[in-house]
């Protein structure tokens, strides 16, 4: 396959690297768009994959070139595809600004994130859920950190986790990044409504992208991989490292 355009909408950490994931140009019937996910013939995709030649970081809502050699589908992980980030570097084109990216959300919300939350017969959505709730903690002995987030859909579509006390684990570095801001040096926990989390934010509206874990315990575990907010949110700076 040629070199295919990627609105990236997924930068997450993983314990031994990243992991990246976005829609294409081609169509598809649930989604509106199709999903890859890149991955590595060997090992986890690395920071430095998806660094330009310019040495940037790729971010969300950049619509990167890459060489998509062939789909790796690993069920639920069907959005797989082998890329080659030796030979071809990412390349971004351009970013998906204002209000062409609040119109793109919008008209390319999934149309069944239940086989992703419920049936587990593919592994990314993107939706648009009618109440959130976010978590950010830094235990500031052990340094551990982690970001939360709980949030509701309309229907009979949800994650018993996603609704639940505890929510699912955040993994969007952007957003990661802002938490730590927002917790400051003395660390401790900060817990968010959604008033009061769209208020801080200044924003009108919450996307998310879902994304399932690997198999751990035998199971697929719900992951916020990518939380975009309209308009979109800025990091304080300076910010400290992501965790």
């Amino acid at each position: 396959m040629p070199r295919q355009e990627v609105l990236i909408l997924a930068m997450t950490k993983m314990l031994s690297g990243i992991c990246t994931a976005g829609f294409t140009r081609d169509r598809a019937p649930v989604t509106g768009l199709r999903w890859v996910r890149p991955v590595r013939d060997f090992c986890t995709v690395q920071r430095g994959d998806m660094t330009d030649a310019e040495g940037r970081l790729v971010q969300c809502c950049d619509v990167v070139e890459l060489n998509l050699i062939e789909p790796r589908p690993d069920p639920p992980h069907v959005e797989d595809w082998l890329v080659d980030f030796v030979h071809q570097r990412p390349r971004v084109l351009r970013r998906l600004e204002g209000e062409r990216r609040g119109r793109l959300f919008a008209k390319y919300v999934d149309q069944a994130p239940e086989d992703v939350l419920i049936h587990h017969t593919r592994s990314l959505c993107l939706v648009k859920p009618e109440h959130v709730w976010a978590r950010f903690s830094l235990d500031d002995y052990s340094g551990k950190y982690k970001a939360r987030m709980g949030f509701v859909l309309d229907g009979e579509v949800n994650h018993p986790l996603a609704v639940g006390r505890r929510g699912v684990a955040v993994t969007d570095l952007k957003w990661r990044a802002l938490g730590r801001s927002w917790l400051g040096e003395k660390g401790g926990t900060l817990t968010l409504d959604h008033d009061a989390l769209l208020d801080r934010l200044g924003a009108e509206e919450v996307y998310l992208a879902v994304g399932l874990s690997r198999s751990w315990r035998d199971e697929y575990w719900p992951l916020v991989v990518g939380v975009h907010v309209v308009p979109d949110y800025v990091l304080p700076s300076p910010t400290r490292g992501e965790g």
